[in-house]
């Protein structure tokens, strides 16, 4: 139900930014025409290129909120992670290409055959930025709420447009002002940040492909609610790895030894029911059982 519950924000959340991005990008399309502004004139493709990775997105939390198959035995969600490595690789071109312009810009050196941009293009500048930082703000929101990497990634990615964007106000009144190579300078230092935020997420998302660990403040709060268990004796081994936004945790506890089988696997099973109810990021919790002896043990549950 929670799972359900995720993709239907996320699919909101999507459609949200397609309809935004396609206004957006009309809206600069036609301000940059109508002012002579090229760099407005590619602001506005770079938004429309957003609506292009918001579409990954969809797709991405599509496949990963499906149900396990004979296939997939453990799930789909790992392809929410691989949405987002592409979400990545497409910030980290982006970024790349505004660099590139930028840089051939300053070489070039050709400042006096820039055309004068309209006041208009002024305007539709400060509009974006307003818009794609709200829009930001707004995805992140979300994409913290149910944990989806892919909806992080989108979430930079209107980032990245609000500060293509800054670059273009700053380049429109640069050019107004006399200073043309403002806009140049200012798209190498956006290209840094946006190169900043795509490797971020790129790592984060493959780390989740090959199996690392949660974070070990939450392997903290795990290992403490095992133990407030009734009838566990001990903790002696604790173990989860990242499947895309889900965890999946195998444990081993100590129990008396001298328990029935039943009463064994009832601790177990309270110990499962309890993490999976604490922490809705568990997908699954494995729980093997240890005889001990609760004469051999300290108050603190370590062995003497």
């Amino acid at each position: 139900m929670q799972q359900q519950s995720n993709k239907q924000i996320a699919m909101h959340v999507s459609v949200v930014s397609i309809v935004w991005n396609m206004i957006l990008s009309a809206f600069k399309l036609l301000a940059g025409i109508i002012a002579h502004s090229n760099a407005m004139i590619s602001d506005a493709v770079h938004s429309a290129s957003d609506v292009f990775s918001t579409i990954i997105v969809m797709i991405g939390v599509n496949i990963s909120s499906k149900e396990r198959d004979a296939d997939h035995p453990y799930g789909h969600e790992r392809f929410e992670s691989l949405a987002a490595i592409i979400l990545a690789a497409v910030l980290l071109a982006t970024g790349l290409g505004i660099g590139y312009v930028g840089v051939c810009d300053i070489i070039g050196g050709h400042y006096a055959d820039l055309a004068i941009p309209g006041i208009l293009a002024l305007v539709a500048a400060v509009l974006s930025i307003a818009v794609k930082e709200a829009m930001y703000h707004y995805t992140v929101h979300y994409a913290k709420q149910i944990h989806s990497d892919a909806l992080k990634a989108d979430a930079w990615h209107h980032r990245s447009d609000a500060l293509s964007s800054i670059g273009s106000l700053v380049g429109i009144l640069g050019a107004r002002l006399g200073w043309p190579v403002l806009d140049a300078v200012a798209s190498v230092v956006i290209c840094l940040f946006i190169l900043k935020a795509s490797v971020s997420i790129l790592r984060d998302a493959i780390s989740k492909l090959i199996d690392r660990a949660c974070d070990p403040k939450v392997e903290e709060a795990i290992a403490e609610e095992i133990l407030a268990v009734p009838d566990v004796l001990g903790l002696d081994d604790l173990r989860t790895r990242m499947f895309g936004p889900k965890i999946y945790v195998d444990v081993e506890i100590s129990a008396d030894e001298n328990l029935q089988l039943k009463d064994s696997h009832a601790i177990a099973q309270n110990v499962h029911d309890t993490l999976e109810e604490k922490f809705p990021s568990i997908k699954h919790c494995m729980v093997h059982v240890n005889p001990a002896n609760p004469a051999a043990l300290k108050k603190d549950n370590t062995p003497v």
